[in-house]
């Protein structure tokens, strides 16, 4: 059975493929009620552990710490990443295959999906266009290391356009291209994409995003808010347990999405959060006025994705070139959002009529072969390396894959660079990392995140040696005498292979980046490694 499914931060939703359709799994949910989604929750008790709806079935227990927006963490983790919950130190990669497990037993058992014990789940994956590699490959990890078959990745509002596309093609105008620009407000992360749709080819143009933006953010400001029009003073505040937090962050996340345009004020229940305070009352126009910056720094990211590219935002001129500006994600059901994007984009902005579910109805018809939809995406950071310049003297960052740089299509050959030179020191050390932006000096700048550290012996000698670590990296007359070359290979997921051959012997090391501790295989010396014929870049 295919499946998309879209790993939120507040919410996992699953569609699957059924002959042309692309249905929403349906949980039982342990109150009885059924729900077109799934808890990202995870509960700890000493030893215990509760993931999914067991863990959210325990919510209000005494003696249980819940945590939510486990997905937040993943831009800056690595696979060896640890959380520290109710005083504990957990591996992360602990959290995300048990979590993915609890998904997978909840659809064979707890869902209205007609699948056996034994009958395999091949899914298409969702992740943030801003998400970092390492944050793909941790995704990637979980779901696979929990039994699913991994079809691939796909951008939330890459995905997004395409459910858009596959409910425009009963459009008379479906046949003529249209360049639509997806808004994804989710929980935990704001996306755009500016998306060229033609009858069944989509082609990302370019994506920006924000990848600590979203609803939880704005559970936050009502927290606050319901905490100040109780009176409570910022040291009671600070001395709020993980468990009371999560109950004050989810009954304000309820307050929220129960918001309609006519709500005038919001009661908030803090007893849920200690027994002795009481409900308050905030006004949604005090709210909205707290929310207002962070809608507006989406609107920014908007208005320079589309400048950028040489299209108006201004509805006044009549000179903007875009068809639509699609809403989605369960964050932007806030009605504050379409009030102000309505403000500045007009017209052209269209709401989905399944913003918490389209990215998974999305990634659903791209797991679909028979669907035929073909997608182009693109990187959405720049990926590249350190390097020594001006004779050690200096740094200089080597990008690799540019930011915008089309990924292959799925079944076409990988993206290639190519590097080669002689050496002068007698260990390579390779310091990968991904950025938002460069500075005019082409140095990193904006969101950076680091990626694996490697090591290479450009002296033969010490090729036998475990950890080259441990080895000083000195200047090598031996090493000066190789040529080397590395071979970057991009597949249409963003997964990045190095191989980095010593070309006087042949003798090669592979490392699969992304993990935070790359994967490394060896070819013996002698059995001489192939060539890449792809010239650099």
């Amino acid at each position: 059975m295919r499946l998309g499914i879209d790993f939120g931060t507040t919410r996992v939703v699953v569609a699957s493929v059924d002959r042309g359709n692309y249905p929403l799994a349906v949980f039982d949910a342990p109150d009885g009620s059924a729900r077109d989604w799934f808890p990202p929750l995870i509960a700890i008790q000493g030893s215990r552990r509760l993931f999914g709806w067991e863990a959210w079935a325990v919510q209000e227990e005494p003696g249980w710490t819940v945590v939510r927006s486990l997905k937040r963490l993943l831009g800056a983790a690595s696979l060896a990443s640890e959380v520290e919950i109710a005083g504990q130190l957990i591996p992360l990669r602990d959290l995300l295959v048990g979590l993915a497990s609890a998904l997978r037993l909840s659809l064979l058992q707890h869902s209205n999906l007609p699948a056996g014990e034994s009958e395999p789940f091949e899914v298409m994956l969702g992740v943030p266009a801003n998400a970092s590699s390492n944050q793909r490959f941790l995704t990637t990890e979980m779901f696979r290391s929990a039994g699913f078959q991994v079809l691939g990745l796909l951008n939330e509002p890459s995905a997004a356009s395409i459910e858009f596309g596959h409910r425009r093609r009963q459009e008379a105008s479906a046949r003529q291209p249209a360049q639509i620009l997806v808004y994804d407000l989710g929980g935990g992360t704001f996306d755009a994409s500016l998306v060229e749709l033609h009858e069944r080819d989509h082609v990302v143009v370019a994506s920006e995003g924000i990848e600590s933006l979203g609803g939880d953010d704005f559970d936050e400001l009502l927290a606050e808010l319901a905490l100040d029009a109780a009176g409570v003073i910022p040291a009671e505040r600070d001395a709020l347990a993980q468990a009371e937090l999560f109950r004050l962050h989810e009954e304000c996340r309820e307050k929220k999405e129960a918001l309609h345009p006519n709500t005038r004020f919001i009661n908030v229940d803090l007893g849920k959060v200690r027994a002795e305070w009481r409900p308050v009352t905030v006004t949604a126009a005090d709210f909205y006025q707290r929310s207002r910056p962070a809608v507006q720094e989406t609107i920014h990211a908007v208005e320079d994705l589309l400048e950028s590219h040489g299209l108006s935002v201004s509805p006044a001129n009549g000179e903007a070139r875009i068809d639509t500006l699609y809403v989605t994600g369960g964050a932007s059901d806030l009605p504050l959002v379409s009030r102000m994007l309505r403000e500045v984009f007009g017209r052209s902005v269209r709401r989905s009529a399944y913003t918490r579910s389209a990215t998974a109805i999305g990634l659903a018809i791209q797991a679909d072969a028979k669907a035929g939809y073909q997608l182009r995406d693109r990187f959405t950071r720049y990926f590249g390396v350190w390097r020594e310049g001006e004779g050690g003297r200096t740094a200089v960052f080597d990008t690799l894959f540019s930011k915008d740089t089309a990924l292959p299509a799925p079944q076409q050959p990988p993206l290639v660079q190519v590097r080669r030179y002689s050496p002068v020191h007698n260990v390579g050390y390779f310091q990968y990392l991904e950025c938002s932006h460069l500075t005019d000096g082409a140095r990193p700048a904006g969101d950076i995140n680091t990626w694996d550290e490697i090591r290479f012996p450009f002296d033969p000698s010490l090729r036998e040696v475990a950890d080259l670590a441990g080895i000083a990296v000195e200047h090598s007359p031996v090493a000066a005498s190789r040529e080397i070359e590395e071979s970057y290979s991009c597949d249409s997921n963003g997964a990045v292979v190095v191989g980095i051959t010593d070309l006087a012997d042949g003798y090669h090391r592979e490392y699969r980046l992304g993990s935070g501790k790359a994967q490394e295989r060896r070819v013996v010396p002698g059995r001489r490694a192939k060539r890449s014929r792809t010239r650099s870049r």
